[in-house]
């Protein structure tokens, strides 16, 4: 650590109230303090705020900085880790839980804010900017050392028993996007409104051109949703469908016409409207972004509605504002096919994941990720796994080989019935897939009880680190449910 943090004076705070006959809120009030416990042990707190200093002062603007700024730097540092952590384990968005921290005494001594003369509260902004404190590796490397701490110094953190990793258990899943379900002509209609949207915020600012009203163009491309919608009763509805899209071709067409003028307008005399430059590129990007896809929606609805052919996965637009969202085949009873990104999770017999990879683009087949995992996750904890254990997606001759090879045991469910049958006689491999089969529930928790279905986060470099952010809480909390160790019992005096 090549940063040297200064001592913070840790303000003086008010005891927590004693809540008397609510079981749930003692449990939960529990929990948050042997968490607490367990950053302040593992390290993994100083350690946050000296690597997200690091990169502050990495900006010209921070080179020669006073003591006082990086005593703040330092509080909100430590904010916004307590911050995080907290809100994805309540799951809460960023207005909601701005309103729970500034009513509940116990949220505000987690994150450090209660004082004895006042309680100052960071509005929701500043918990969106709080959550893009730190990038990505630097969170893996806090999740890595505080599996390296629970596993060789058990004692530090107060473990009634070093973490068990020796077996490892992994699986994959869909990280669902935000978006709604991809059909071809509704791509048109989303273009049309963002277009239009756009183009009304910029006639406000007295840049105008001749045309209609842009609410008139929403209100066309509605009717022909509607239209579109209907035409599946009518006897003739390829034709009436065919017919329909059509006059929403033409109509998008003439909308992406009026919103490059507008663009170009815009452009060339924003210093005629109260926008700052900032305002005006964030406008801009808005019209680029819609504006490029437009030709290639266009194409695709033509192709599929018009021509009535198949378009490839990798040549399809699921959304015009999540590129990285992609076509996951995962036959099974209610999902045939999903749309986001597979993230692919991987823990130990306790619950602990200590190995996770989101894909942004279309994922490789399961079983070439066994190799990939367990290699990162040996060289993460500095460790030999004793054996692996998945489903039979994650079955093949190489990983076989490679198993065997480094003298792992293969825990994972052949995919031949044969070979099936005659390695449930194991009693190891048994009770290894009797353990596999608890992995689908740790998939149910991470997706359902700390990211959320779906999760809300834009962009693959934000659900990417928002996943991140949900290993590094879940992890937490399992271990502050972990069996801790008694405290020694001090040696009574005799009596004199």
């Amino acid at each position: 650590m090549s940063v040297i943090l200064l001592p913070v004076q840790q303000s003086l705070q008010p005891s927590l109230p004693t809540i008397e006959g609510n079981v749930d809120y003692n449990q939960f009030r529990d929990q948050l303090v042997r968490i607490d416990q367990l950053l302040i042990h593992s390290g993994i707190e100083g350690h946050f705020i000296a690597r997200t200093f690091e990169e502050w002062k990495g900006e010209v603007k921070f080179k020669n900085i006073s003591a006082k700024t990086q005593l703040k730097i330092q509080i909100h540092a430590r904010r916004a880790l307590r911050c995080n952590l907290l809100r994805t384990l309540v799951l809460e968005d960023f207005r909601g839980f701005a309103i729970r921290l500034a009513d509940s005494p116990l949220f505000q001594w987690f994150c450090g804010l209660r004082e004895l003369d006042r309680v100052q509260v960071p509005a929701k902004s500043t918990l969106q900017r709080y959550s893009q404190w730190a990038d990505e590796p630097t969170l893996r490397e806090l999740s890595n050392e505080l599996h390296q701490g629970a596993h060789f110094h058990s004692q530090k953190l107060g473990l009634k028993s070093k973490l068990d990793v020796q077996s490892y258990f992994v699986d994959s899943t869909c990280v669902q996007a935000n978006i709604h379900y991809p059909v071809d002509w509704v791509l048109l209609r989303d273009a049309t409104r963002t277009l239009m949207k756009a183009v009304t915020l910029i006639r406000a600012q007295g840049l105008r051109h001749r045309m209609e009203e842009p609410k008139e163009f929403i209100k066309r491309m509605n009717r022909l949703c509607i239209q579109m919608t209907h035409s599946r009763a009518s006897s003739d509805s390829k034709k009436q469908r065919k017919k329909v899209f059509r006059a929403m071709d033409r109509l998008v067409k003439q909308v992406g016409k009026h919103a490059k003028r507008y663009r170009q307008i815009l452009d060339e005399q924003w210093e005629q409207t109260q926008w700052t430059r900032g305002e005006v590129d964030y406008t801009l990007s808005r019209l680029d972004n819609v504006i490029a896809q437009l030709p290639q929606a266009r194409r695709q609805g033509r192709e599929r509605i018009i021509r009535e052919q198949q378009v490839p996965s990798k040549d399809k637009i699921l959304s015009l504002y999540e590129a990285d969202a992609q076509v996951i085949v995962r036959k099974k009873a209610g999902v045939e096919v999903e749309f986001g990104n597979t993230l692919l999770l991987g823990e130990t017999p306790s619950g602990v994941i200590i190995d996770w990879e989101l894909f942004q683009d279309v994922a490789p087949n399961d079983a070439k990720l066994v190799r990939r995992s367990v290699e990162r996750t040996e060289q993460n904890l500095g460790l030999h796994l004793q054996a692996v254990g998945a489903d039979r997606a994650f079955d093949s001759q190489s990983n076989r080989d490679f198993l065997d090879k480094r003298q792992t045991y293969n825990g994972i469910c052949p995919l031949n019935p044969s070979q099936l049958r005659e390695r449930m006689k194991s009693w190891k491999f048994t009770g290894l897939q009797r353990r596999r089969s608890q992995t689908e529930g740790r998939i149910g928790i991470v997706k359902n009880a700390f990211l959320g279905a779906p999760l809300r986060s834009k962009g693959f470099h934000n659900r990417e680190l928002a996943v991140t952010w949900a290993v590094l809480t879940h992890n937490l909390w399992v271990i502050a449910r972990l069996p801790q160790r008694k405290a020694a019992k001090k040696p009574q005096r005799k009596a004199a």
